[in-house]
């Protein structure tokens, strides 16, 4: 299984690296088989179907505009697969070896809750190096019935703007594509839910997306005022009086990028991609930072973003960056479980060493047991 292979090889490893390992032997007969063993690993999902109320969608793509955008970012999407509909809700993912696994539970999970699971549509943003054909067709065969797109992100360009941080993971250049999604997502798509891989939702998708952003802000997302907010940034950067002064006149709170309701058209018109690379060009200059892609975010949007209920984003359940200890519940309401920090459901269970919640979400599992297997 995924998660047996060694924490020492890094989690940025291309998508068809680690899935078709085999490929290392130069053999064409082993590749072909390990792609094979791929398309099987995973159990279909059953189909979900919309309910009454649930609006009909109008297909309102621009072919010429989309064929522009994806040639020039370098993009993979099946031609015959349109997703720019109205009355749709939009979500984007990344996908990658090391959270396959969290990516199809996830899917399962936004689709089994959703009033409107046909409304719903997927946008899968893979490295460039990632074999996307065989990426796309692992999803198509677990959710035949899905509506998606995959995208490449030329993770290249981010080679000379990452810095170190506290934890490996955090350093995979992917991580960064929540920074470019008004650039890798055709100009039809106008908001977008983002998600990260190693989450479950338990209520509808759609109470999300329609989180109200006001005449402003260009994200929402569930903030957390009590948090130390000074540590996320080091003594250099408080310090320095031209720096902190970043935040005057803002009323700046943490809060977990694995979960935002994003304003692509506002994004867009306030060229917010290159604001978030000129802090990250800073963090090379002077170490400001120490928490991989979450602080040039928070430098940018901290206090200006919209509030989101606490319910959806119950995060901080794979425990902290270090040991990934168990963690409970935060009190109050929940929508959305998050295993953010170094611990990971399907890990612990691999290894029968899970903690109490992660049994909320092996019901979503869509791995197939080891000797279901097709040989």
């Amino acid at each position: 299984m995924l998660s047996q292979f060694p924490l020492s090889l890094s989690l940025c490893i291309p998508f068809f690296i680690l899935l078709s390992f085999s490929t290392l032997t130069h053999s064409a007969n082993s590749a072909t088989q390990a792609s094979k063993t791929l398309l099987h690993r995973f159990k279909e999902a059953p189909k979900f179907y919309n309910s009454a109320n649930c609006p009909s969608t109008t297909l309102i793509t621009n072919p010429n505009e989309d064929h522009y955008r994806d040639h020039d970012h370098h993009h993979y999407h099946d031609e015959s697969e349109n997703i720019c509909y109205d009355n749709a809700v939009h979500v984007a993912m990344t996908l990658d070896a090391m959270y396959i696994r969290g990516s199809m539970a996830a899917i399962l999970s936004v689709l089994q809750h959703s009033s409107c699971p046909q409304n719903t549509i997927f946008h899968f943003v893979a490295s460039i190096s990632a074999n996307a054909s065989l990426l796309r067709a692992t999803i198509a065969t677990s959710f035949p019935y899905l509506k998606f797109r995959v995208y490449h992100f030329d993770d290249t360009v981010m080679a000379g703007l990452i810095s170190t941080s506290i934890r490996s993971a955090l350093d995979c250049p992917l991580n960064y594509a929540r920074s470019y999604l008004s650039n890798i997502l055709p100009l039809c798509v106008h908001k977008i839910v983002y998600l990260d891989s190693d989450l479950i939702l338990v209520d509808d998708i759609s109470k999300l997306s329609e989180t109200p952003l006001g005449p402003d802000s260009v994200l929402a997302a569930p903030e957390y005022c009590n948090a130390n907010f000074t540590s996320y940034f080091t003594p250099t950067f408080w310090s320095n009086p031209s720096l902190s002064l970043t935040f005057a006149n803002r009323k700046a709170c943490y809060f977990n990028t694995g979960v935002m309701v994003i304003d692509l058209d506002r994004w867009r018109l306030g060229d917010y991609t290159t604001k978030i690379e000129e802090w990250m060009e800073l963090q090379k200059r002077m170490r400001i930072y120490e928490l991989g892609s979450l602080p040039p975010f928070l430098l940018v949007f901290a206090g200006n973003i919209a509030p989101v209920d606490h319910k959806w984003n119950q995060h901080g359940l794979g425990g902290d960056n270090f040991r990934g200890l168990c963690r409970n519940l935060h009190p109050g309401r929940v929508s959305l479980l998050h295993w953010s920090g170094k611990g990971k459901p399907w890990v612990r269970l691999d290894a029968n060493r899970p903690c109490p919640l992660d049994a909320l979400w092996a019901p979503y599992d869509l791995l197939k047991p080891p000797f279901s297997f097709d040989s």
